[in-house]
């Protein structure tokens, strides 16, 4: 997604189970492949997670 993409909409490269259809691939999006996801992000579950990004989300609204 070479212009970004909204908050809360899945990555065009995003399977079914979730997983990156790129990941490992040299035309993986930079930022994609620096991210390191920590265990406060991820928190227990995917419900956790996206909860997490959702107050991301809010915090850097200007």
């Amino acid at each position: 997604m070479p212009h970004g993409k909204p908050a809360g909409i899945p990555c065009v490269q995003l399977r079914d189970d979730y997983r990156c259809a790129l990941f490992g691939q040299p035309e993986r999006p930079a930022f994609c492949a620096s991210l390191r996801p920590t265990e406060e992000m991820c928190g227990a579950d995917r419900g956790a997670a996206l909860a997490f990004l959702a107050r991301l989300e809010v915090l850097s609204q200007p």
